[in-house]
């Protein structure tokens, strides 16, 4: 009989597939959007919302600098856009940064951008969940949160 936690996994990630059949699994566009350029939207969002932070600290006389800013930051996420979609072209079998540098520079190198990634990837988590700690705290039912804020 399966086991409770097996059941909800069921239902909210959906049936395991066998390992041979894997190969030939292929995400839809709007799903492996999210999925793998998370970590690049997460840093274009947060750099923007620091910069606005900033902007906002030297006074209101320097907000009209948001908008060289947003033109910045919407060249950089053009630009990581485009990298990516000519590496998905070179690169079809999937492997990423890691299959790129492993391929082109060795396997020392690969295993370089593989402890990058990972460490990238945890960074990440932390940041997001800062953010949302700090966006919830903002809101009058959680301000009881902004007496446990740091700095």
């Amino acid at each position: 009989m399966p086991k409770k936690s097996d059941a909800f996994k069921r239902v909210v990630v959906g049936r395991a597939l066998r390992s041979d059949k894997l190969g030939d699994t292929l995400l839809p566009k709007s799903l492996a959007l999210p999925v793998f350029a998370s970590d690049a939207l997460s840093s274009v969002a947060y750099a923007t919302q620091e910069i606005i932070l900033v902007l906002a600290l030297a006074g209101t006389v320097y907000l009209h600098f948001t908008w060289y800013a947003a033109v910045g930051v919407a060249v950089v996420m053009a630009t990581v856009v485009t990298a990516y979609r000519q590496n998905v072209h070179a690169y079809p079998s999937g492997g990423g940064d890691y299959e790129v540098a492993n391929t082109n520079l060795g396997q020392r190198y690969g295993l370089v951008v593989a402890a990058a990634l990972l460490v990238d990837y945890i960074l990440t988590v932390a940041v997001s969940a800062s953010s949302g700690v700090d966006n919830l705290a903002s809101t009058p039912l959680f301000s009881w949160m902004n007496d446990h804020q740091v700095g």
